[in-house]
């Protein structure tokens, strides 16, 4: 389930919420297909560090590791629901460049026939 871009904008920082609202409609559209590929990167590896974050904090509550900060983790929840924000925001992106022909292919070639 996709989340408003004010409840986004609550669980992010001011750098990874510019991040995610870029692969927004329309700004995803405007973006040309180097851009796509550097966003995709730059939105792997937040959700990349969300998720690792999150197991780290479900061990340090199940007693299964030491905490990294002064007391264990006592919810994960926000970081969890960071990694979904992040994991529908990489689908986004390769949504529109699956939609888009690539460069190989020709205006009229990436386009299905009608009949």
């Amino acid at each position: 389930m996709s989340l408003s871009k004010s409840a986004e904008k609550r669980l992010l920082t001011a750098d990874e919420f510019e991040t995610v609202s870029r692969t927004h409609y329309p700004e995803i559209r405007e973006l040309s297909r180097k851009d796509l590929s550097d966003l995709v990167r730059r939105l792997r590896d937040h959700r990349d560090k969300a998720r690792d974050t999150s197991r780290q904090q479900r061990r340090e509550m199940r007693g299964k590791s030491d905490p990294r900060g002064g007391a264990p983790a006592a919810d994960n929840a926000g970081t969890a629901k960071k990694g979904e924000i992040f994991a529908g925001a990489v689908k986004r992106v390769n949504r529109e460049i699956a939609r888009r022909p690539s460069p190989a292919q020709g205006a009229g070639e990436g386009a299905r026939q009608g009949g």
